[in-house]
């Protein structure tokens, strides 16, 4: 009944250590050279296109990829071991963040080779951005419930209908977008296809939605007689729902899951470097252990994934705990240093906590939420 969740132990390969030491160098450099500031979850407030082209000149992006659509054909481990450096710098990683995890692997497994050729390259150079369309103003948890549809006129199709939760939409140059193409029968997940739309056609409007901080990085995505080709069908008409699921495998179980809040305990553990006692040192360690407890299960899922295996399971798992642990970081800290968060406060510390506090309640709702994916678990173990 468990074996859904069974992981493999995965030691990345000695050679991924040079490539460890050569991010971090180009990181230091960078920040030397302050082309950054670390961030907490700097996967989703990082935006920067011109740190996206940086990496994708030194071939950290799209590294799995095949070198015909402009890949570098390195390993999942590679590319878990920059994406880990990346995330634990806090660095401006969300300009290609969605076309580098999902995007370009959707692509891959479902696309037509046109897709794959005009749209992929330009990916791996750091120079196009998608966003994703998924969940819906009233649909609330209930993914399958979608509302938004497209319908065939002669030999394109028009799309009617909203996105919510869309991040980064208002800086991305295309959308993929889960939609009704056919009208369900007994099951929900019937008639869902994916297609790909070009923000800036003609019936697209993107609305922001700001955070507590005042940022902008949500967007409602709104599609009023969108037209667009049968070329930007991804996979087959009808497939959508399959082909999702496995696009929430890559979502629900990077290091991303894990380490939005790094920058904010690494920072607690400088500031405790000189005065902690046991019960600090008892807090750090116990996040220290969750910490690695939740690389190792991700690192798992990646072989897996590496594998050609979609553990849909072990990655909501891992989505769970890593969000939970995500949080806890935030109280630690808060219990452990008197402290005044702000966004303009004079110490790192601080700045970073209250970013980390006025992120946190999206943490749990981003690629799906906790209710939904115990939903998952619970299911695919039979309880």
């Amino acid at each position: 009944m468990l074996k859904e969740l069974e992981l493999p132990i995965v030691d990345l390969p000695k050679e991924t250590e040079n490539l460890r030491e050569e991010v971090r160098s180009f990181l230091s450099a960078e920040l030397h050279n302050e082309s950054f500031t670390t961030r907490s979850d700097s996967w989703l407030s990082g935006f920067s296109a011109d740190f996206s082209r940086k990496l994708g000149e030194r071939g950290w992006l799209g590294m799995t990829w095949p070198k015909k659509y402009g890949g570098h054909e390195r390993t999942a481990f590679e590319r878990f071991v920059v994406t880990e450096e990346l995330l634990a710098a806090g660095a401006p990683v969300a300009a290609h963040w969605f076309a580098d995890r999902q995007t370009g692997p959707l692509l891959l497994n479902y696309g037509t080779e046109y897709q794959r050729q005009t749209l992929l390259p330009r990916i791996v150079r750091g120079e196009l951005f998608f966003a994703i369309g998924l969940s819906e103003p009233n649909s609330g948890s209930d993914l399958a419930s979608i509302s938004t549809r497209a319908k065939k006129s002669g030999n394109k199709w028009v799309i009617n209908g909203s996105k919510i939760w869309s991040s980064g939409a208002h800086h991305a140059h295309y959308i993929v977008v889960l939609l009704r193409t056919a009208t369900h029968g007994e099951k929900k997940h019937e008639g869902l296809s994916q297609m790909i739309v070009d923000l800036s056609a003609p019936g697209v409007t993107v609305r922001p939605i700001y955070l507590m901080t005042g940022e902008h990085h949500f967007n409602e995505v709104i599609f009023e007689d969108v037209e667009i080709s049968e070329g930007m069908i991804v996979g087959e008409v009808g497939g959508g729902w399959k082909q999702s699921m496995a696009e929430l495998a890559y979502e629900r179980s990077g290091p991303e899951r894990f380490l939005s809040t790094y920058p904010l305990l690494k920072e607690l553990i400088n500031q405790l470097s000189e005065t902690s006692g046991q019960h600090a040192n008892i807090k750090i360690g116990k996040l220290a252990s969750r910490l690695w407890t939740l690389r190792c299960m991700s690192l798992g899922v990646a072989g897996l994934l590496e594998k050609g295996d979609s553990p849909n399971i072990a990655a909501s798992l891992v989505k769970d705990l890593g969000t939970q642990f995500e949080k806890d970081v935030i109280d630690v800290a808060r219990e452990l240093i008197p402290s005044r968060p702000s966004m303009n406060a004079p110490t790192k510390f601080e700045t970073l906590l209250a970013e980390s506090i006025l992120h946190a309640p999206g943490f749990t709702l981003r690629g799906g939420t906790t209710e939904i994916l115990r939903s998952i678990i619970a299911r695919g173990i039979g309880v």
